[in-house]
């Protein structure tokens, strides 16, 4: 499967990155590479394989028991915040 110029244009738009023509020609011929290769993968028969989630089996997740605690209060969280608004921590604007 190869990937076309608009297609690499629509993702670069979602993603908000910019390409110029060559690099934008580039990447084309990158992600068709990359798209090519997992179909190769898609082939290859699994069948009878037994999925490994992790490489490392015996490495087990640690995990402490939830514990109900009294919250922090406003005024001390607020101590620390750099600006703040209406009582709430105030951010700079991250998505349009």
């Amino acid at each position: 499967m190869s990937v076309s110029k608009e297609q690499v244009k629509h993702v670069a738009k979602l993603s908000r990155l910019e390409f110029d023509e060559k690099s934008m020609e580039d990447f084309t011929k990158k992600f068709s590479s990359v798209i090519n290769y997992v179909d190769k993968l898609k082939k290859v028969d699994t069948d009878g394989v037994k999925p490994t989630y992790h490489p490392h089996v015996s490495i087990k997740n640690v995990m402490r028991e939830d514990e109900v605690k009294e919250s922090l209060k406003r005024k001390e969280i607020m101590k620390n915040a750099p600006d703040s608004e209406n009582g709430y921590i105030k951010i700079p604007k991250v998505l349009d």
